[in-house]
Protein backbone atom coordinates (compact mmCIF):
# COMPACT_ATOMS: atom_id res chain seq x y z
CA UNK A 1 0.00 0.00 0.00
CA UNK A 2 2.85 2.35 0.88
CA UNK A 3 4.49 1.71 -2.50
CA UNK A 4 1.27 2.53 -4.32
CA UNK A 5 0.91 5.85 -2.47
CA UNK A 6 4.53 6.78 -3.17
CA UNK A 7 4.14 5.88 -6.84
CA UNK A 8 0.97 7.97 -7.10
CA UNK A 9 2.62 10.90 -5.33
CA UNK A 10 5.54 10.79 -7.75
CA UNK A 11 3.37 10.30 -10.85
CA UNK A 12 0.90 13.11 -10.10
CA UNK A 13 3.25 16.02 -10.94
CA UNK A 14 4.34 14.27 -14.13
CA UNK A 15 0.74 13.71 -15.18
CA UNK A 16 -0.12 17.33 -14.44
CA UNK A 17 2.74 18.67 -16.54
CA UNK A 18 1.86 16.36 -19.42
CA UNK A 19 -1.79 17.39 -19.19
CA UNK A 20 -0.89 21.09 -19.26
CA UNK A 21 1.41 20.58 -22.25
CA UNK A 22 -1.53 19.05 -24.10
CA UNK A 23 -3.43 22.29 -23.47
CA UNK A 24 -0.90 24.36 -25.46
CA UNK A 25 -2.12 25.13 -28.96
CA UNK A 26 -0.24 26.86 -31.77
CA UNK A 27 -2.45 29.56 -33.28
CA UNK A 28 -2.34 32.15 -36.07
CA UNK A 29 -1.93 35.85 -35.36
CA UNK A 30 -5.58 36.47 -36.29
CA UNK A 31 -6.63 34.10 -33.49
CA UNK A 32 -5.06 36.37 -30.87
CA UNK A 33 -7.41 38.76 -29.05
CA UNK A 34 -7.90 42.04 -30.91
CA UNK A 35 -6.01 43.97 -28.19
CA UNK A 36 -2.95 41.76 -28.64
CA UNK A 37 -3.03 42.06 -32.43
CA UNK A 38 -3.28 45.86 -32.19
CA UNK A 39 -0.44 45.96 -29.64
CA UNK A 40 1.86 43.89 -31.86
CA UNK A 41 1.01 45.90 -34.97
CA UNK A 42 1.55 49.19 -33.15
CA UNK A 43 4.80 48.34 -31.37
CA UNK A 44 6.47 45.61 -33.44
CA UNK A 45 5.18 46.33 -36.96
CA UNK A 46 8.60 45.76 -38.56
CA UNK A 47 9.18 42.36 -36.94
CA UNK A 48 7.66 39.19 -38.32
CA UNK A 49 5.69 36.94 -35.99
CA UNK A 50 7.46 33.60 -35.63
CA UNK A 51 4.68 31.77 -33.77
CA UNK A 52 1.88 32.25 -31.27
CA UNK A 53 0.49 29.85 -28.70
CA UNK A 54 -2.66 29.69 -26.64
CA UNK A 55 -1.76 28.22 -23.28
CA UNK A 56 -4.37 26.95 -20.88
CA UNK A 57 -3.79 26.27 -17.20
CA UNK A 58 -6.43 24.96 -14.84
CA UNK A 59 -8.51 28.15 -14.77
CA UNK A 60 -6.63 30.64 -16.93
CA UNK A 61 -5.85 31.15 -20.58
CA UNK A 62 -3.02 33.27 -21.87
CA UNK A 63 -1.14 33.83 -25.07
CA UNK A 64 2.56 33.64 -25.78
CA UNK A 65 3.98 35.19 -28.94
CA UNK A 66 7.53 34.88 -30.24
CA UNK A 67 8.76 37.26 -32.90
CA UNK A 68 11.42 36.50 -35.52
CA UNK A 69 14.02 38.61 -33.68
CA UNK A 70 13.59 36.53 -30.50
CA UNK A 71 11.31 38.97 -28.68
CA UNK A 72 8.81 37.15 -26.48
CA UNK A 73 5.43 38.63 -25.55
CA UNK A 74 2.85 37.32 -23.10
CA UNK A 75 -0.79 38.42 -23.09
CA UNK A 76 -3.74 37.79 -20.78
CA UNK A 77 -6.88 36.08 -22.04
CA UNK A 78 -8.32 39.48 -23.03
CA UNK A 79 -5.17 40.53 -24.92
CA UNK A 80 -3.53 42.85 -22.38
CA UNK A 81 0.25 42.53 -22.30
CA UNK A 82 1.85 41.00 -19.21
CA UNK A 83 5.47 40.60 -20.24
CA UNK A 84 7.72 41.82 -23.00
CA UNK A 85 11.19 40.33 -23.22
CA UNK A 86 13.29 41.80 -26.02
CA UNK A 87 16.35 39.81 -24.96
CA UNK A 88 19.25 42.19 -25.66
CA UNK A 89 17.20 44.67 -27.72
CA UNK A 90 15.32 47.58 -26.19
CA UNK A 91 11.64 47.49 -25.23
CA UNK A 92 9.82 50.10 -27.36
CA UNK A 93 9.60 53.39 -25.45
CA UNK A 94 5.85 53.76 -26.09
CA UNK A 95 5.19 50.71 -23.89
CA UNK A 96 7.06 51.94 -20.83
CA UNK A 97 5.15 54.24 -18.41
CA UNK A 98 6.65 57.75 -18.40
CA UNK A 99 7.51 57.64 -14.68
CA UNK A 100 9.57 54.50 -15.14
CA UNK A 101 11.33 55.84 -18.24
CA UNK A 102 12.21 59.03 -16.38
CA UNK A 103 13.54 57.11 -13.36
CA UNK A 104 15.76 54.90 -15.54
CA UNK A 105 16.99 57.88 -17.58
CA UNK A 106 17.90 59.85 -14.44
CA UNK A 107 19.40 57.03 -12.38
CA UNK A 108 20.88 54.70 -15.01
CA UNK A 109 21.88 56.88 -17.96
CA UNK A 110 22.85 54.89 -21.02
CA UNK A 111 21.08 51.72 -19.84
CA UNK A 112 18.26 50.25 -21.89
CA UNK A 113 15.15 48.41 -20.69
CA UNK A 114 15.31 44.89 -22.16
CA UNK A 115 12.35 43.32 -20.34
CA UNK A 116 9.23 44.65 -18.66
CA UNK A 117 6.54 42.73 -16.83
CA UNK A 118 3.37 43.97 -15.18
CA UNK A 119 0.84 42.45 -12.83
CA UNK A 120 -1.65 43.63 -10.23
CA UNK A 121 1.17 44.78 -7.89
CA UNK A 122 3.11 46.88 -10.40
CA UNK A 123 6.00 46.57 -12.83
CA UNK A 124 9.26 44.68 -12.91
CA UNK A 125 11.94 45.39 -15.45
CA UNK A 126 15.43 44.35 -16.40
CA UNK A 127 18.05 46.76 -17.66
CA UNK A 128 20.83 46.10 -20.16
CA UNK A 129 23.28 45.84 -17.22
CA UNK A 130 21.13 42.95 -15.81
CA UNK A 131 19.85 45.09 -12.92
CA UNK A 132 16.22 44.34 -12.01
CA UNK A 133 13.94 47.14 -10.82
CA UNK A 134 10.48 46.82 -9.28
CA UNK A 135 7.90 49.60 -9.21
CA UNK A 136 4.49 49.66 -7.55
CA UNK A 137 1.36 50.77 -9.41
CA UNK A 138 2.09 54.38 -8.47
CA UNK A 139 5.42 54.00 -10.36
CA UNK A 140 7.44 54.33 -7.17
CA UNK A 141 10.58 52.18 -7.00
CA UNK A 142 10.18 49.47 -4.36
CA UNK A 143 13.10 47.10 -4.99
CA UNK A 144 16.41 46.87 -6.83
CA UNK A 145 18.00 43.49 -7.41
CA UNK A 146 21.41 42.96 -8.91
Amino acid sequence: MKKILITLALALPLGTSVASAVNDKVINKNELPANAQKFIDGNFANVKLSYAKLETDFLTRYYEVTLADGTRLEFTSNGEWEEIDCRRAEVPAAIIPAGISEYVKNNYPGEKINRIERDSRGYELELSNDLELKFNNDLVIVDIDD
